[in-house]
């Protein structure tokens, strides 16, 4: 192994050892193709991940091997790192979980061997109100990316007519984001009733391809699924411009809604996307310009009876 490398992030030492490891075995990248994938859209990646506790992905072989899920920050942290303690009810433990504020942050979990961002929907100053409404588009194995589009159409055009902005990005799998900044008056469970009441609208305009049916086993294997219960408590999603822990290392990229008709998935990747974000910035950049209402959602849950089911919230 090659000689660890120090970077200098923004005033900051960062050691990356073990800078030649291949991470991503289908075109070689290593680890620090990775620490400079990150240092080269670091106001997208610190913006998508500022002040919320983060679950960190960890692949300390490379993404061939294990994964890690790792919600504390280990000990020997450096000193400038932040965190934020989350409780958790159902064991009754908290862990104190990395709180990305700068971009140093960031390069010190690639260093910790990190691959994927998974930040929650809320912020450190209050981590029970989510100020983030994420619409997850999830396709069965046998639904093609073509619904996926025709699908976010609906999504497009539903937001329009409740007049609030949404932010799409690719998963880095095989489907779409769409990220709704709200206003943190919400706690999880209203914020996922909300997000339940808007799916159920979805698949009322296109019942062909979309489902709400919570169980796996109960689905079309043709369908997409809308899930809503990625605005559940400690539910997490990769964030933008994070990339995702498979040997292609592609990458959750935001894009234009214009730009849904043409692109695939697969050309995000840590090898393309910094030449994307050098062109075009970060189109996230305005996410955090209004923060919308959910009251409409919850006036149409509660036209369609729909209440918080401890049961799937629990089951996920």
């Amino acid at each position: 192994m090659a000689s660890p490398v120090e970077l200098d992030v923004d005033g900051y030492p960062v050691r990356i050892s073990n800078p030649d490891r291949v991470y991503f075995a289908a075109r070689g990248e290593t680890k620090l193709d990775l620490a400079n994938y990150y240092l080269a859209v670091g106001p997208g990646i610190v913006r998508a991940l500022r002040e919320r506790p983060c679950m960190m992905h960890r692949f300390p072989t490379g993404t061939s091997g294990e994964k890690v899920h790792q919600k504390r920050v280990p000990a020997g942290a450096p000193p400038w790192l932040e965190t934020v303690r989350v409780h958790f009810p159902r064991y009754n433990r908290h862990a104190d979980e990395l709180c990305v504020t700068k971009l140093a942050d960031v390069i010190w979990s690639v260093q910790m061997s990190t691959v994927e961002f998974h930040p929650w929907n809320s912020r450190r100053a209050d981590t029970e109100r989510p100020d983030e409404w994420r619409i997850d588009l999830d396709p069965m194995p046998e639904c093609g990316f073509d619904t996926v589009r025709r699908v976010a159409d609906v999504v497009h055009g539903l937001l329009d007519e409740l007049k609030i902005t949404g932010y799409p990005k690719t998963s880095g799998g095989r489907g779409l984001h769409v990220y709704v900044r709200i206003r943190p008056d919400w706690e999880f469970g209203e914020v996922r009733r909300a997000a339940l009441a808007f799916a159920r609208e979805v698949e009322r305009r296109a019942p062909d391809v979309v489902t709400t049916t919570w169980w796996r086993r109960d689905r079309d294997p043709r369908t997409l699924f809308v899930d809503y219960n990625q605005n559940a408590r400690d539910h997490t999603i990769a964030s933008a411009y994070s990339v995702r822990g498979v040997p292609e290392a592609t990458v959750s990229t935001p894009i234009r809604w214009e730009e849904l008709p043409d692109i695939e998935p697969e050309d995000f990747t840590i090898a393309t996307v910094p030449a994307r974000f050098a062109e075009l910035g970060d189109l996230h950049e305005g996410i955090d310009d209004v923060a919308h209402s959910l009251e409409p959602l919850l006036e149409w849950a509660e036209r369609d009876g729909v209440d918080e089911d401890p049961d799937e919230s629990a089951g996920a």
